[in-house]
């Protein structure tokens, strides 16, 4: 029998899942109530599982951590007197607000437009996915300011070339979380594990000291085998799902010479910047470095990251603004701000409730006692080489779905298995290795990633209806890839022997 000419193709098995994927998650309620509903649970959790006294031992130590129930007087009072705290003191808020405040000026003066058309219109689109990928994966070295900057911005340049914005938001939201612990450069990250790390390794070993470049190797192969896996995933299902964009997309005209004009002194302002910035934090005595060590990695430049990139957007959009008459007045200025800032509501409202979500969990002690149980099911499993290894990613991602902070994990996780693969001869360094890879491949799907919330509010900004099923299909993929060749790749340097980092190595030496 003969297909019609109006008979659809059967659609694959994978894209089958991928739709009741969506279809599932969109019914879910609106992801303020979901937050909310997801509140409840875990303070009803609390209180039953206080009533059984379920408790874990904390690794490396004889102090023992029992849920602690949120529904009597003192959690009620807690929950009443932190309420404010929990909402202001959420980590992505302050640095949503602050850099909005200079991405949202350069959007608006039409600084932002105007590099894409100079840009996009001379680059080969087909390297733009891949560039993409590549800029989140680095952009980590800027912690969680990438999650903020970046995704917004390669939505804008897939919208200027004729195709989806969301694409680019998953697309490059995908890197950042899912490829966390991938790059070309050392960040702040592997200095902070690297604390943890040595502190479980003197469990075994008191003299033991290990290097912020341990895993390095490892990560560079890791930064260029995610830009491939990712650059596929995106054609094969990001770009398919999605489609063609049915709101209006901003057209590419020709740049004219007022916008080259402008385009020139933001050029020379960013210069201006990026130097008195290099004088900085260059020279070890540098105003920027940590004033005690002389240190790049934990000095006053990485930690005021946000405000750096705040000014790093916020001078040049003023100098293109001033010369392309955009901004004629202080009073254009602020009215620029004020709608950047306004675009955020709908993130302002999810923050709130996803901050006390993310408190609650957090004081129940829920988290780290399921952490330290799975930990606990590897260990009786008694594995040894790479299925060890491949377990240990599995329990690191599952976890991951529950407590989103890499150093909260690690601080967990490390006095466990760092001992157990030193008694096995292997380095800290391979378990920090292996560590890694499993807390970054669930990143993009898990719910307790604040940023997740600000990748919805940044995707109704082109489709209003969007649920959290369509971006979790989305992203589904990029996890499922991600994990596969991470593995693949961690198998085959597993097998080679190959040096995990500068005098770094899988086994002991």
């Amino acid at each position: 029998m003969t297909k019609t000419m109006n008979e659809k193709p059967k659609k694959k098995i994978i894209e089958r899942f991928l739709d009741g994927v969506e279809k599932a998650g969109n019914k879910l309620p609106d992801p303020v109530t979901l937050f909310v509903i997801m509140a409840f649970l875990i303070l009803g959790l609390s209180w039953i599982m206080a009533k059984f006294n379920v408790s874990a031992v904390k690794p490396g130590t004889d102090e023992s951590i029992a849920v602690i129930n949120l529904l009597n007087q003192e959690g009620l009072i807690r929950i009443l007197g932190e309420m404010q705290s929990n909402f202001t003191s959420f980590p992505p808020l302050g640095m949503v607000i602050v850099s909005m405040l200079g991405i949202g000026l350069a959007e608006q003066t039409g600084l932002i437009a105007a590099l894409m058309k100079k840009s996009v219109m001379s680059a080969p689109q087909k390297l733009i996915i891949p560039f993409l990928i590549l800029t989140g994966l680095v952009g980590n070295v800027a912690a969680d300011a990438a999650f903020i900057v970046l995704p917004p911005i390669a939505a804008l340049i897939f919208m200027s070339i004729g195709r989806n914005p969301l694409v680019g938001l998953v697309v490059t939201y995908a890197a950042i979380a899912g490829g966390f612990s991938a790059n070309l450069l050392i960040s702040s990250l592997d200095v902070l594990l690297l604390g943890i790390t040595e502190s479980a390794a003197h469990l075994v070993d008191p003299e033991y000291t290990g290097r912020a470049t341990m895993n390095y190797y490892f990560l560079i192969a890791s930064t260029f085998v995610l830009v491939g896996l990712g650059t596929f995933v995106a054609h094969k299902f990001t770009i398919p799902r999605f489609g063609e964009f049915n709101g209006e997309l901003e057209k590419l005209e020709p740049i004219t010479p007022i916008e080259n004009k402008g385009l020139k002194w933001a050029g020379i302002v960013t210069a201006i910047y990026v130097i008195i910035l290099l004088i900085t934090v260059v020279p070890s005595n540098g105003i920027l470095r940590d004033p005690e060590t002389g240190g790049f990695l934990s000095s006053p430049f990485m930690t005021g990251i946000v405000p750096i990139m705040l000014f790093f957007f916020l001078l040049p959009a003023l100098a293109y603004g001033i010369v392309t008459k955009n901004i004629k007045s202080d009073k254009d200025v602020a009215e620029k701000m004020f709608k950047s800032v306004a675009d955020m509501a709908s993130f302002i409202v999810l923050a709130f409730v996803a901050a006390q979500m993310i408190a609650y969990f957090g004081w129940s002690n829920i988290g780290p006692i399921l952490a330290i149980k799975g930990a606990e099911v590897l260990q009786a499993m008694d594995f040894t080489g790479l299925p060890m290894i491949i377990g240990f990613i599995v329990i690191c991602a599952s976890i991951n779905m529950l407590i989103a902070s890499a150093s909260a994990k690690w601080a967990l996780l490390a006095p466990i298995f760092v001992p157990m693969f030193m008694y096995l001869d292997y380095s800290p360094a391979l378990t920090q290795a292996v560590y890694r890879v499993g807390d970054s491949i669930t990143n993009p799907i898990t719910p307790m990633l604040a940023y997740f919330a600000i990748l919805l509010a940044f995707a109704k900004k082109y489709d209003k209806n969007i649920g959290i099923g369509t971006l979790i299909s989305a992203l589904l993929p990029y996890s499922v890839i991600f994990a596969i060749g991470w593995i693949l790749l961690f198998s085959i340097w597993f097998l080679l022997g190959l040096p995990l980092g500068p005098g770094d190595s899988i086994y002991l030496k």
